[in-house]
């Protein structure tokens, strides 16, 4: 392979796109103050602001010689590197992981020390999809992030603990990038749309343009501009779409819901996450699983997915309805659904529609019983009613001193020496006695529960 296959570089830092660049990449911020979100990362003296921004030799010296970037697709890892790089007057080299091998990183590396040992040039190396470099990869570039040789920016949507080998993580300033906010994605939008280097006022956005949009990008912001851009083009005839058009010349074309529909090729799902299609959807989602109507509630699963409702909230519900609605039918239900609402908030989307989908299709299929849930609600009802009673003085504590003398655990069967496990006692108050709480159904493991709480019943009810 050609080292320039793999290898992107500029002698002064990183060259400006031209106009027939991509969208997104024209829009690619220039300074810090352009970068949306990543607030955390950017406050005055933080180490990455000091990377980017260096105000003397000894700021710059005090800076990380080695950051790995970790956070979801179009957050600004790239961009992030591309201005260290240019607001520092760094020298700029990209490798990306997926076609750059182990001699091609020594190459650019050795090129760096004799650039750096000549005339004093320093090179930042922007190493993209870092997890899919192999260790030894990833063991070339330690010597040059030891001795400052390079100043390494590596970019991982990977979790960095597994797919970074320890010696490179340990010598490298790790920082967690947010996934953007929808505000922090339109803002973007809307630069762009105005922006002479990119639209330039030529096209102006629907509000249901705009939102779709952005329920579509995700959060996603190289996506949100490709969509932009595809939904341009089509506003305007397929007219090339470059920093040259004067917006003066015609009327600026409107790009609408229908529009972007047709750029993207996908229909918009109505769905108003603050309105009343928000609330239908999830209660149909809902009834649909404790109705047992697997197609259904992967259908109102999909309705939800699609239109960008955050995938936590609908493991939240998951997790609510394996409980109510399947309960002791089936214990094991409330485990994936937990398991599930774990595993959407590690990986998040598009992976963790497969694990929501897993859990509707295990909870949809399940034996339901809402009996556990009955049985609380009715104890809370007695409870608040005011129907307590005293504990019965057999259950008292007794090891505080005084206590056997007022009677507290006289009498008491500890229920492992008993045949079968139980102890023919009383356990509720005396006004209680013979209420019951919990009545098991005949569905799934509920039944067998019910056969052997009968006959544990049956053993109290002797004391």
């Amino acid at each position: 392979m050609d080292l320039f296959d793999a290898v992107s570089t500029s002698a002064h830092g990183v060259p400006a796109p031209g106009a027939g660049a991509p969208l997104a990449v024209r829009m690619r911020p220039r300074t810090l103050a352009e970068v949306a979100g990543q607030g955390h990362l950017l406050v005055p003296g933080s180490p990455l602001r000091r990377l980017v921004e260096p105000t003397d030799d000894a700021t710059r010296r005090a800076a990380p010689s080695s950051v790995v970037l970790w956070g979801p697709p179009g957050t600004g890892k790239t961009t992030l590197a591309y201005l260290v790089a240019s607001t520092s007057g760094r020298r700029f080299v990209e490798l990306s992981a997926v076609t750059a091998g182990v001699k091609d990183v020594r190459a650019v590396i050795d090129d760096a020390r004799r650039r750096l040992a000549g005339d004093g040039t320093e090179t930042v190396l922007f190493v993209d999809e870092v997890h899919r470099f192999t260790k030894a990869q990833q063991d070339a570039l330690l010597p040059s992030v030891e001795n400052r040789w390079v100043t390494l920016v590596a970019a991982t949507t990977e979790n960095p603990s597994f797919s970074v080998n320890s010696p490179l993580l340990s010598r490298s300033l790790l920082l967690t990038l947010q996934p953007l906010t929808t505000d922090d994605v339109r803002t973007l939008v809307q630069r762009a749309v105005a922006d002479e280097r990119g639209l330039a006022g030529s096209v102006v956005l629907t509000e249901d343009a705009t939102d779709h949009l952005l329920r579509l990008a995700g959060g996603d912001a190289r996506k949100s501009l490709t969509i932009l851009e595809a939904a341009a083009g089509a506003a305007l005839g397929d007219r090339p779409v470059t920093v040259d058009d004067d917006p003066a010349d015609t009327e600026p074309a409107v790009i609408d819901l229908p529009t972007v529909e047709r750029a993207v090729d996908v229909a918009a799902v109505r769905y108003d996450r603050d309105g009343d299609q928000h609330y239908d959807v999830v209660s149909a989602f809902i009834k649909s699983v404790r109705g047992s109507d697997v197609d259904a509630a992967l259908h109102y699963l999909a309705r939800m997915v699609a239109a960008g409702e955050d995938p936590r909230f609908i493991a939240r519900r998951i997790v609510i309805s394996a409980a109510e609605d399947v309960g002791m039918a089936d214990p094991s239900a409330l485990q994936t659904a937990v398991a599930a609402a774990q595993a959407v908030a590690l990986i998040g989307m598009p992976e963790a529609r497969i694990i929501l989908a897993e859990a509707v299709v295990h909870l949809a299929t399940a034996p339901k019983s809402n009996a556990a849930y009955l049985g609380i609600d009715r104890a809370l009802a007695d409870v608040r009613a005011g129907r307590l009673g005293p504990v019965p003085a057999h259950l008292r504590d007794a090891h505080y001193a005084g206590a056997k003398q007022l009677g507290h655990g006289a009498g008491y069967r500890y229920a492992h020496d008993e045949p079968h496990g139980v102890a023919p006692q009383q356990h509720l108050p005396d006004e209680l006695v013979g209420t019951r709480y919990y009545e098991p159904t005949d569905r799934g493991y509920e039944r067998s529960v019910g056969e052997r709480l009968a006959r544990v019943r049956a053993i109290l009810d002797d004391a």
